[in-house]
């Protein structure tokens, strides 16, 4: 099973180290290699994570890497990683809502 990293998966990426390099500039090559390796890893078991309540009915799942949030959906034989986000936000209104 392959991991197709969706455009706005990969701008959130680009948000979560441009965040991070404001504060800790040591740590953010490392820590966004971290949270791509744990998108890539759910191609191991993807269907070992829950589905996000509320839409179950698009199939979307989520895997929790310390307090990100790694949004996907199983498509054919691919794992889609539709988003990565923090997991204080309100997710579910700011990336799902629109589409």
């Amino acid at each position: 099973m392959s991991v197709v990293w969706s455009p706005e998966a990969r701008a959130d990426l680009v948000d979560i180290r441009n965040y991070i390099a404001a504060e800790n500039r040591e740590r953010v090559v490392s820590f966004v290699m971290e949270i791509t390796e744990a998108g890539e890893a759910i191609s191991d078991m993807p269907r070992a994570f829950p589905l996000v309540p509320r839409l179950e009915h698009r199939g979307i799942r989520q895997r929790i890497y310390r307090q990100y949030l790694i949004f996907y959906r199983l498509e054919d034989q691919d794992v889609h990683i539709l988003h990565v986000a923090h997991g204080a936000r309100d997710y579910i209104k700011a990336l799902f809502m629109e589409e």
